[in-house]
């Protein structure tokens, strides 16, 4: 098996390779000033930047001495140009918005902040009208779900690590119904997962909240979604019998809940799917075999659950997967081969049972020690009692026979001491 990925770095890979419009809020900012951010090469024009905006600029600290149309996204307005998209990154303590300032810059369709920890403010509704991209990233304070429900035209969404203060995903989006893409992670998000989706979605993630309930079926009538991540939640119950109606899943992760029951058959129909990772759950049953079939997997954890039963992988399947998790599920063996003995998985060998052998204890443990069976007989005497269990024998060694005549030879002179001791005395 190959060198293991973090999986933060696949998701942003995954997300750059599966979407198809191309922004700059998922990735940290190249350079430590603040600076207005081109999505792509502006087109020559011999006008220059309207002038109030130019002042926007200097006010938010960022330099102008270069006209920024030469290096951002601007329209093609004349006689005056004006700004598209805009990223403020590593704001000064001292930093503030005005919402003069933000009604100067309404003509922006992007606007991101990264690291700027600065209260927000009150958006002109000419601003949030125009706006299809909104991205936060550690920076704003007391964002609330009100707040951004304002934002009716976003085609992406990107909060990551600001907490919002919501009554429920719902109040956020309800309104939102040109919306693509949702990331809202580590926002101490609570509540219970929305009912109504816009079937525009091909981007979900509400990781590292404390969301809690099911997950709906009404979600698996995204038939264009692409990357599905609940993980680090509160979540309960089971998969939906219809998961496999997302036929265009990309990357699922629901990891790090308390969903329970069987893997879902209907998982068989996402031929397409390349990042699986349910660990660290309460899933129990068998693990199925037509995980083996699916060709794109690259990314598989299925550990820390409660699946028995025998492994139905062979070698050459864990070899061509970037990861593979297994460990921590206890009922769960894998039949005798050299080659997989070779993966370290993190489970036991199954007895001809079918059943896990269990590990050998400590090797510190001075009363008892686990021999394997057909070594060759009692190589100890025969004064240990010999109890075998899954084709193991487990050894119980008596104490040693010099120290134990030595011990009763101390008590019979200890005996005739006392008993001496009291005929002087009468």
């Amino acid at each position: 098996m190959r060198a293991s990925i973090p999986t933060t770095f696949y998701l942003l890979l995954l997300l750059y390779t599966t979407t198809t419009t191309t922004t700059t809020v998922a990735t940290p900012p190249r350079s430590a000033k603040q600076t207005a951010m081109a999505e792509s090469p502006s087109s020559p024009s011999a006008s220059t930047l309207d002038p109030h905006q130019l002042r926007a600029l200097q006010f938010l600290h960022i330099p102008t001495t270069q006209d920024p149309c030469t290096t951002s996204t601007c329209d093609n307005d004349t006689p005056f140009r004006h700004l598209l998209t805009l990223r403020l990154t590593d704001c000064p303590s001292d930093h503030r918005l005005s919402t003069t300032t933000l009604s100067t810059l309404s003509t922006l369709t992007s606007i991101t902040f990264f690291n700027c920890h600065i209260p927000i403010i009150h958006f002109p509704s000419s601003l949030t009208t125009n706006l299809h991209s909104f991205t936060s990233i550690n920076s704003l304070q007391r964002l609330t779900g009100v707040f951004l429900s304002h934002f009716h035209n976003l085609n992406h969404l990107y909060i990551s690590g600001d907490p919002i203060k919501a009554s429920g995903i719902h109040i956020i989006t309800s309104n939102m119904k040109s919306l693509k893409t949702i990331t809202l992670y580590n926002t101490h998000l609570t509540g219970y997962l929305p009912k109504d989706w816009n079937p525009k979605l091909t981007h979900i993630d509400f990781s590292k909240n404390k969301l809690k309930g099911s997950i709906p079926t009404s979600l698996t009538l995204l038939k264009n979604l692409k990357v599905l991540n609940f993980s680090s939640n509160n979540l309960i119950g089971v998969l939906p019998n219809s998961l496999g109606a997302l036929t265009s899943l990309k990357m699922l992760s629901l990891s790090s809940n308390s969903l329970s029951g069987p893997i879902p058959g209907s998982i068989s129909s996402i031929s397409g799917l390349i990042h699986l990772d349910l660990g660290s759950n309460q899933f129990n049953g068998v693990i199925p075999e037509f995980i083996s079939e699916m060709k794109e997997l690259k990314y598989l954890s299925l550990e820390n659950n409660k699946f028995h039963g025998v492994l139905p992988f062979n070698a050459s399947f864990i070899k061509k997967l970037d990861v593979f998790k297994i460990n921590g599920n206890f009922d769960l063996c894998y039949k005798h081969s050299i080659s997989l003995e070779e993966l370290h998985l993190g489970i036991g060998r199954c007895d001809k049972h079918g059943m896990p052998i269990l590990p050998p204890p400590a090797m510190n443990t001075p009363s008892s020690s686990w021999v394997d069976v057909g070594g060759g007989g009692d190589e100890n005497g025969g004064d240990d009692d010999v109890v075998e269990k899954n084709n193991q024998v487990h050894v119980n060694r008596g104490p040693n026979k010099v120290v134990l005549g030595v011990a009763i030879a101390l008590s019979a002179m200890v005996f005739i001491i006392i008993f001496l001791v009291l005929l002087f005395i009468c």
